[in-house]
């Protein structure tokens, strides 16, 4: 169930949102865990975050951007350097969100791992999420490799598989892959929909489909299958909502800020 701190559900009119986050409001609502938001804004920044990220998934899907291990990895140079270690970091001449989106929009110029595509497919959310100018005042320093050793994003783990939504992100492993392709030794998935998952490399497919796909890429004579780990990724959704809080702090002391209730921004989206 939901439970917020200040306010009431009843004010949420959920036939006014997006089909997805109607989807994950009843999911959860319907759930025997107890999800606590500290209001209703706070309840309809996550939904729009993670619909966002379903979004960026399927842009990515259909960028053209290729999976390629770290030694291969590539990147547009207009836009970042490629790191010795097969990281791409930010140039100094151009601004995050255009970085961002050119991976989207020029992905053939582009190849990573899909724990890299991870971590950009959380900061395209966050970015369409919280607009230009603060994505661009915060993530200044951007730095994308994997989504192990990213800490701008403060992800979460959660260890439960009745606690996942569209917009996380869900591991399988396949514990007997083969030592050529070490590569295939688990994939990093985001949940799109009800068992439908979109893994940098495999595509859009059901947890079946990623499982044989992981089964194909077995050591000779491998007994043991992949199989989805009860490991849940997903971004501090209210830290993130804290930048956003705090830019509109800094505009209303400076009187360059007229606030928008945000359940008005959701509808009109």
């Amino acid at each position: 169930m939901i439970v917020l701190t200040t306010g009431s559900m009843d004010e949420l009119n959920i036939e006014n949102l997006p089909l997805i986050e109607q989807n994950i409001v009843r999911w959860k609502i319907a759930s025997r865990m107890n999800y606590e938001y500290s209001s209703l804004d706070a309840l309809l920044f996550e939904l729009k975050m993670r619909r966002y990220t379903v979004e960026a998934s399927h842009a990515m899907y259909e960028s053209g951007a290729q999976f390629a291990v770290f030694s291969n990895s590539r990147c547009n140079p207009r836009y970042w350097n490629r790191t010795p270690n097969g990281g791409f970091l930010l140039r100094s001449d151009v601004t995050p969100a255009d970085a961002i989106r050119d991976i989207f929009t020029n992905g053939e110029l582009y190849a990573f791992e899909c724990s890299g595509a991870i971590i950009i497919l959380y900061y395209k959310a966050v970015l369409e999420t919280i607009g230009d100018p603060t994505f661009n005042y915060y993530f200044q320093d951007l730095f994308l490799r994997e989504w192990q050793k990213d800490y701008d994003l403060r992800l979460v783990s959660s260890y439960d598989l009745n606690d996942v939504y569209p917009g996380d992100v869900c591991y399988f492993r396949n514990p007997d892959f083969h030592p050529r392709h070490p590569e295939w030794q688990g994939e990093n998935a985001v949940m799109l929909d009800k068992n439908l998952y979109f893994g940098h490399g495999v595509g859009i497919q059901t947890g079946q489909g990623i499982i044989e796909n992981l089964n194909r890429a077995r050591r000779p004579f491998a007994r043991r299958s992949a199989y989805q780990e009860n490991l849940i990724v997903r971004p501090d959704f209210e830290m993130l909502r804290d930048l956003i809080i705090h830019e509109q702090r800094i505009a209303i002391a400076t009187g360059q800020l007229v606030l928008v209730d945000v359940r008005e921004l959701q509808t009109a989206q």
